[in-house]
């Protein structure tokens, strides 16, 4: 079966699937310095023994030293894991595996950025199912019988929203992205502190915020059963990016929008566990692997001419997120509303600054990438499915872009 009438057959059935997997339910714990508050958090669940896990950047900046005398201070055992330095590898997992084992720990606390979280899930899971070699963890469903290890999620930037979904990109020992579904991830807490953000260089700033402005849109037009409370979220994700985003971007210090983005972050989340993606990230997991172009630079690449060409698709779902963000009136004609929402998404992604890459697409890496496209969109829940050609316009207008 050509790959275009394969993808049309199943375009439904990631949206159906997803909907099976139970979803974590944290407390949210948010505000300006909150993250103070684990020992407490950790005493009250009654745990004797946690692992800290945070990457190389972070604990070379002392980030972890708070957290650790806050959780000693109330009696707790506290043993840090800080050997991520890039992104997981399964090495990286194994090790993080073992000496949760070996600590017994009882909790995992993630501090750090995607990576970070990735690799805290699979060391969750794989500490719960030792009998299980780390290689064999690596399925596209990792279904944990007695769910993982209890995870507290402290998220240092406001993008992935990686602190609460249930999926987890690792490094193969080829050094193959290997993703999987956790079936049974227990995030029992989200601590949601601007302070750990206020740092990041702007460029980091606005490829992560853009990076959580795709996940709500994306959301919004998923071809998916959605919950009205999770139609909100995504919609509340795409406003509080559009209005709060240049506002840190010139006033980094500015503890109110900070929280603002790290709250849309984490409704970005959600749109990726309830709702999935679409082809905004199936062309920029495909070009940022390819040019090995940062996620957030390749979100922003890909963002508009994708919306643009599937906008007479959801021109009813785009007008409403118009109407949502106060950009258009309830009776205003749709595709004005539309158009006025993806402008404005245009005009944010110009105040970014990202780096320029016009005409970077070789002509002889088309036909690689539209395969590339193709295959990984079939994760996704789109609103239309395209076929070869359509992806093939698409990335001449990415190409073209300045």
């Amino acid at each position: 079966m050509p790959t275009y009438l394969f993808r049309k057959t199943i375009e439904k059935l990631p949206g159906e699937v997803i909907h099976k997997v139970p979803m974590p339910e944290p407390e949210v714990i948010e505000g300006q310095g909150v993250r103070h508050q684990i020992g407490t958090l950790c005493k009250e669940a009654q745990y004797k023994s946690v692992l800290l896990v945070t990457d190389k950047t972070l604990s070379g900046l002392g980030y972890h030293n708070d957290l650790i005398k806050s959780i000693e201070n109330e009696g707790i055992r506290c043993t840090l894991f800080c050997d991520i330095d890039s992104e997981p590898t399964i090495q990286i997992v194994d090790a993080g595996r073992k000496m949760a084992i070996q600590c017994e720990a009882e909790c995992i606390i993630a501090l750090g950025g995607g990576s970070v979280m990735d690799a805290c899930k699979m060391i969750a899971a794989g500490a719960r199912m030792r009998k299980l070699s780390t290689k064999a963890l690596m399925l596209k469903f990792l279904a944990i019988p007695e769910k993982t290890i209890p995870l507290i999620t402290i998220p240092t930037t406001a993008g992935t929203g990686a602190e609460i979904t249930v999926g987890a990109i690792v490094k193969n020992e080829k050094g193959t992205k290997c993703s999987t579904v956790i079936i049974g991830l227990d995030v029992t807490k989200v601590i949601l502190d601007c302070e750990l953000t206020m740092k990041a260089p702007r460029s980091v700033t606005a490829a992560c915020g853009i990076d959580a402005l795709s996940h709500g849109l994306e959301g919004c037009v998923a071809d998916v059963r959605s919950s009205e409370d999770d139609m909100l979220k995504s919609k509340e994700c795409v406003k509080l990016v559009l209005e709060n985003l240049p506002v840190v971007m010139e006033q980094p210090d500015n503890a109110e929008a900070r929280l603002a983005m790290c709250r849309a972050a984490h409704y970005g989340g959600n749109a990726i566990n309830k709702q999935l993606a679409g082809y905004v990230h199936a062309f920029a997991h495909s070009i940022g692997a390819k040019y090995h172009l940062p996620h957030g630079n390749a979100i922003a690449l890909s963002l508009l001419p994708v919306m643009r060409f599937q906008k007479e698709n959801c021109i009813d779902k785009l007008a409403e997120v118009a109407v949502y963000c106060e950009l258009a009136r309830p009776d205003g004609d749709k595709h004005q509303a539309a158009n006025v929402l993806l402008e404005a998404i245009g005009q944010l992604i110009e105040q970014c600054n990202f780096p320029e890459y016009e005409h970077f697409i070789p002509l002889v890496d088309a036909d690689e990438l539209v395969k590339m496209i193709a295959a990984d969109s079939i994760n996704y829940s789109a609103p239309i499915t395209l076929k070869n050609k359509e992806i093939l316009t698409i990335l001449d207008e990415i190409n073209s872009q300045k």
